[in-house]
Formats: C-alpha cells, structure tokens, sequence
C-alpha cells in the first residue's frame, strides 16, 4: 500500500527504553513528510505532462497520417490529371492532323482544279488567238482583193473598149463558143452591157 505524506508524519512510534528522541525523530519525519509530499506533487505533475503530451504527441501523429493520405492522394491525383492532360492532348494533337490532312488534301485538290483552269484557258487562250488570226488573216485577204486594180483582176482581163466583156475561164470550149455566139449576135443583156 502506498504511503502518503500524511501517513508519514502522522505515523506513531512505539516508546521504549533508551529510544529515539521523539523530537528529533518528528522533526525528521516532517522533513521527510514535507519531501515526500514535494516528490508526489512533482510525480502528479510529470504525469500530467506525460499525459498532456501523449495525447498531443497521438494529435500530431494523426495530422501526419491525415498529411501522408492527403499527400498521397495529392500525387494520385496530380498523376491522374497529368496522364488526362496527356491523353487529352494526344487525342486533339490527333484532331489537329487529321484537320491539317484534310486542309492539305482541299488545298491539293482545288490546285489541282486550278491547275487544269489555267490549262483550259491557256487553250481556250490559242483556240481564239488562232481564230481571231485565221480571221484577221480572211479579212486581210478580202481587203487586198477589194483594194486590187481592176485592171489586174483576172475577172476583168476580157474588157475591151468598145466591146462587151466576157469572162474566160479555164473551163473547156463549149462555154467559149457559146460566149462567142453571145458576141455574135448580142441581146438584151448584150446591149445593156456596152460602154459608150
């Protein structure tokens, strides 16, 4: 059973012959009574701040596990989003090439459209300038045949002052002897045709 300061000092000897003086041996257990009572309240103390402690010490290794699963889950997470963030910017760098493909395959195609635009024109270009050529080239004709002297056409070497001309042609004789006879013998037509 434990002793406490009290116990100590009210604790009664038994008196015997040649003992103790009871003074000095009172004096003693209240000096021991009074140390003993400063070793409890210290003991109490220490105790209390073992308690005190402990249970701060339980606090703050709770906050660590709590800190440890949140920074454990800070990692889960952050590599959670950095794999997202890597499959979302795979799949629109896909999105982008396939876009690009598709522009590139439009810009080849209508190139390509223009190409043969251009080479239809350039065609379209030499049809008409040798149109417009061979046309020229009719008309130039036309002009140096309109601005021939008379006397040089071939249609009007026949003209003779005086008479009625006639063409000659290569053609055979009947259509000369007839013309002759025309000459011959003039008509109408004949009559009409004399210059005077």
């Amino acid at each position: 059973m434990r002793m406490t300061p009290l116990d100590v000092q009210s604790h009664q000897f038994a008196q015997r012959l040649r003992g103790y003086d009871p003074d000095e041996v009172n004096a003693f257990l209240r000096i021991v009574s009074e140390d003993y009572e400063g070793l409890v309240r210290e003991t109490d103390s220490q105790n209390d701040r073992i308690r005190r402690l402990e249970a701060r010490l339980e606090e703050l290794s709770a906050q660590e596990q709590l800190l440890k699963e949140t920074l454990l889950s800070a990692q889960a997470m952050t590599e959670e989003l950095r794999s997202s963030a890597e499959r979302e910017a795979e799949l629109r760098l896909a999105e982008v090439e396939v876009r690009a493909e598709k522009i590139l395959d439009a810009s080849h195609r209508r190139a390509a459209r223009l190409a043969q635009d251009i080479r239809e024109m350039r065609a379209l270009r030499t049809r008409l300038a040798e149109s417009f050529r061979s046309a020229a080239e009719t008309h130039l004709s036309i002009l140096e045949t309109l601005e021939a002297d008379p006397e040089e056409d071939p249609l009007v070497q026949g003209l003779v002052e005086g008479t009625v001309a006639y063409l000659q042609r290569d053609s055979r004789g009947p259509r000369k002897e007839e013309s002759n006879r025309e000459l011959e013998s003039p008509g109408p037509a004949a009559k009409g045709s004399t210059i005077g």
